[in-house]
């Protein structure tokens, strides 16, 4: 062997490859790098190879191994890849649909740029003739209050309950509304809302109550402008002005006063409390509907308070444990009835109202006061006696001024006005108008008529008490309310003279020219009939009824005022002289004898009509005509009320409280008197039995029954000027 390297002695066997293949063999450069070299422990027997060594499997399974690693990752990276992929498009797709739903709400509203804050509703307060307030119509809507000068507590009442991230959000609070999502899901039913104050704002100033999606849509976008056009406090006392608080109350300064009877700056922490609990449900907790409701409401707002720091624990529990509001009643009052009957003529006076006004009126307080109470404290203590469940009083100046009215006995319970919508029959009252006709036409109140029997057309009229007093004057005729000679009477001088005498002194109904019109079977008004007796009180001049004297805008812009009646002459003094001291007679010996005024000339007439449906009296001095009716809703009779009961003893509690402290003053022309005028007590002769064969069964106006009105109960009238001669002798009387 030569010098060198020695050779390995070891010869690989060939196994029958030939030479070039079997010096194959695999060298560490041939490997995978990074793999594994250690061989995998084989779960079982593997079969051994030929040669007896192992196989190269183990170099084969790092390489296996490391694939599926690369796959994995790959796998992964690839699913990321497509959720990102996939949550772009949905997120650019969300993006698209709520874009086109701002579009979409925002071309169902009026273009933003043109919207402003909406001027209040017009509210219309009506005043009496002292300048105080009686009511209010419209939505009553306070005087706008700045932040600043609002007790701190008050909007953090507001802030505490409704919205406590008021100051942090945009005008809609996400967190709120997951809070209420979360609140709402767990109590399984809508238990708390998450409408931010700014969205309450644009609601009530914008949009309208329903509830629903598009709505709360347009509701979140309009919050969103406001909160970029108002800063938070402008909002927030915008929000105070606006919001409502029930019974017709909208904003602080009107809930205030409506129900504490103080502006709201005076409101102590309780109130504020309650004002702030109203927002929630405001017809159901308005505390004069439910003040327990509405304390209990107030006592959560004052927790909610507390707990936001915004008052101490002491403060809350003071206020809960010693309230300090007092809620006024609701307001029922029978002034509400006047303030309808001038809702009803407003348009007539100013047309279409854009402004708040404020109405001057003719009415007293204290005489609004005193008719209220003696209309239901009347009816109070002897409705059920008398079977009367409804009144009316009209109280009026000589000249038409309305100075009280009382529509029914309790406006809360009915609206209806008894007083001026209300046509009842007038019976009795309506025969001055029959008197006065034939005064001007040549009668006197000495003149003599015959009462007794009379038939008309197959209709018997009797008197109340079914006696009949032969020959009487007229004044005694009307101081009783004789009924033959007012059908008498009537027939001699005309139904239709009587109808046009009626419509000449105010009288604005239809009226029936029949032989029953002297009996009052013609349906009138309370306000018509009074204002129709007025001229007897003011020496014979035309009246008007009417309540307003005065409107003004807020800011003093005079839009109406009431000019005075034309000195329109509809009685000649003398008659008006004749009546005055024939009616006096019903007040001093008649049907009305207690209805005296101790110190005063007072005058009037009695009235029933039929079946006692309806009782009246209209008295008069020279400072005051009212009329009295008590009767029933539904015109079913009473039990026997007459004018001269329930009505008369109404007037007179009405009239002399009224005329406390005024000057006296005698009626117009009441020197007029008959030379040989002596008491009724010693000129009514004896009773006179019934003519045989006339109906004794009680009729209608407390002693008659009315015939249908048609044209066969309508006697011809005689012409104009036809001297009494020929009735005397037709009538049996004489002159």
């Amino acid at each position: 062997m030569g010098s060198g390297k020695k050779k390995s002695g070891r010869k690989e066997p060939l196994f029958g490859l030939p030479a070039a293949l079997a010096d194959l063999r695999l060298t560490a450069a041939d490997r995978i790098p990074g793999g594994d070299d250690k061989p995998k422990k084989s779960a079982g027997k593997r079969k051994a190879e030929p040669d007896g060594d192992e196989p190269p499997r183990e170099r084969k399974a790092p390489a296996k191994s490391s694939g599926a690693k690369r796959r994995s990752r790959s796998s992964i990276s690839a699913g990321l890849g497509r959720l990102v992929y996939w949550g772009a498009v949905l997120g650019l797709w969300g993006v698209i649909a709520v874009i086109g739903v701002v579009i979409w709400v925002g071309a169902h509203l009026p273009p933003i740029q043109s919207l402003e804050i909406p001027k209040r509703p017009p509210t219309i307060q009506i005043v009496g003739i002292d300048g105080s307030l009686l009511a209010q119509r419209g939505e009553m809507a306070g005087a706008n209050v700045a932040l600043k000068d609002l007790p701190p507590y008050l909007p953090k009442a507001f802030i505490a309950i409704e919205d406590r991230r008021f100051y942090s959000h945009f005008g809609i609070d996400p967190v709120g509304i997951l809070r209420a999502l979360v609140t709402n899901v767990l109590h399984r039913g809508v238990s708390q809302g998450g409408s931010t104050l700014t969205q309450q704002l644009a609601k009530n100033l914008f949009l309208t109550q329903e509830r629903t999606m598009a709505r709360k849509l347009q509701e979140a976008e309009l919050a969103i402008w406001l909160e970029r056009k108002h800063s938070k406090n402008e909002i927030l006392e915008l929000y105070l002005n606006r919001v409502y608080f029930g019974s017709g109350a909208y904003g602080v300064e009107a809930a205030a006063q409506k129900y504490f009877g103080k502006p709201a700056k005076n409101v102590t922490i309780a109130e504020a409390a309650m004002l702030a609990g109203l927002v929630k449900s405001p017809s159901r907790l308005a505390p004069n509907r439910n003040p327990e409701g509405a304390e209990a409401r107030a006592q959560v707002v004052l927790a909610a308070m507390a707990d936001a720091k915004f008052i101490t624990d002491a403060q809350a529990q003071a206020s809960i444990g010693h309230p300090s509001y007092v809620v006024k009643p609701v307001g029922a009052g029978t002034v509400n009835y006047v303030a309808d009957w001038i809702g009803e003529v407003l348009d007539d006076l100013v047309g279409q109202i854009d402004d708040s006004i404020k109405v001057e009126t003719t009415i007293d307080p204290k005489l609004q006061a005193l008719a209220e109470t003696a209309i239901i404290d009347e009816l109070a203590a002897k409705s059920v006696k008398f079977n009367v469940s409804q009144g009316a009083l009209v109280a009026m100046t000589p000249d038409g001024a309305v100075r009280a009215m009382v529509g029914g006995r309790n406006y809360s319970e009915s609206q209806y006005n008894r007083a001026v919508t209300a046509k009842r029959q007038p019976g009795s009252s309506f025969k001055p108008f029959v008197y006065l006709t034939a005064m001007e036409q040549g009668l006197t109140p000495d003149t003599i008529r015959q009462d007794a029997p009379i038939e008309v057309k197959g209709w018997r009229p009797e008197n109340y008490t079914h006696e009949y007093f032969g020959p009487v004057t007229l004044t005694q005729a009307l101081a009783m309310s004789l009924n033959t000679v007012a059908i008498r009477l009537g027939l001699e001088v005309g139904p239709k003279n009587v109808v046009r005498t009626a419509h000449r002194l105010g009288i604005a109904s239809k009226l029936e020219p029949n032989a029953s019109i002297a009996l009052g079977t013609s349906e009138v008004s309370v306000v018509e009939l009074v204002g129709a007796y007025a001229p007897f009180a003011n020496g014979g001049f035309a009246a008007t009824p009417h309540v307003v004297t005065r409107i003004r805008t807020l800011d003093g812009k005079l839009l109406y005022m009431r000019q005075p009646d034309e000195h329109n002459q509809v009685i000649e003094p003398r008659y008006v002289g004749m009546m005055n001291s024939m009616m006096r007679e019903t007040l001093i010996s008649g049907t009305a004898k207690k209805a005296e005024i101790p110190g005063w000339q007072a005058a009037g007439k009695t009235g029933t009509s039929q079946d006692y449906r309806d009782a009246w009296f209209i008295g008069y001095t020279s400072n005051l005509v009212t009329g009295v009716w008590l009767g029933n809703d539904d015109n079913s009779p009473t039990k026997k009320a007459t004018g001269g009961g329930l009505p008369v003893e109404v007037w007179t509690r009405f009239m002399r409280a009224a005329h406390e402290g005024v000057q006296v003053a005698a009626l117009p022309q009441s020197n007029w008197g008959p030379s040989n005028l002596v008491q009724i007590s010693s000129q009514i002769s004896p009773p006179t039995q019934a003519a045989p064969g006339a109906s004794s069964a009680p009729a209608s106006n407390g002693g008659y029954r009315a015939p249908p009105p048609t044209r066969a109960n309508v006697r011809p009238e005689p012409a104009a000027g036809l001297d009494g001669w020929l009735m005397d002798r037709l009538f049996g009387g004489n002159r």
